[in-house]
């Protein structure tokens, strides 16, 4: 057996935990929706990537000051706001890595797609069936961040 250089000192903890799981039927969460906060570089490029692009529509500007900080877009029980970065974490910081954005529909992926693309959307996948029984595409907004649409397959 290999062995690490840092097995000598470094032992895993088993986690413990005293509360009791949770269950359907306990005050777990069950949610409906869900709603994110984004930070963007262009305020203009990415409203109109959302609004323009991808067809969300615009449920209220985002003030501060006097001045326009943000918008909140929806497509459906989906939200998402986009804030204005001020900068004071680096402009050269990577946005959208190490998650993704996932949007479930009933429409036709492959037409969506299409009228995506044609309204000048790069797909980073074209519409594929997936093994977990989904059909999805996917592509990235104008910071990085990588949205997943997807319909689950009718048997």
């Amino acid at each position: 057996m290999v062995r690490s250089p840092l097995s000598c000192w470094f032992r895993p903890t088993p986690i413990t935990s005293t509360l009791e799981p949770m269950t359907a039927n306990s005050a777990s969460l069950n949610g409906d929706s869900l709603q994110v906060s984004i930070t963007v570089k262009d305020l203009q490029k990415s409203h109109d990537w959302y609004v323009d692009v991808l067809g969300f529509t615009v449920e209220r500007r985002i003030e501060r000051d006097g001045a326009l900080r943000g918008y909140t877009v929806s497509a459906g029980n989906v939200r998402v706001s986009l804030n204005l970065d001020d900068g004071a974490k680096g402009w050269s910081r990577t946005k959208g890595e190490g998650f993704s954005l996932r949007a479930n529909t009933t429409q036709d992926i492959d037409a969506l797609a299409g009228r995506i693309k044609e309204r000048g959307a790069k797909l980073d996948m074209e519409p594929k069936d997936m093994a977990w029984g989904a059909r999805i595409f996917t592509l990235r907004d104008p910071d990085g961040f990588k949205w997943i649409i997807s319909k689950p397959l009718t048997v």
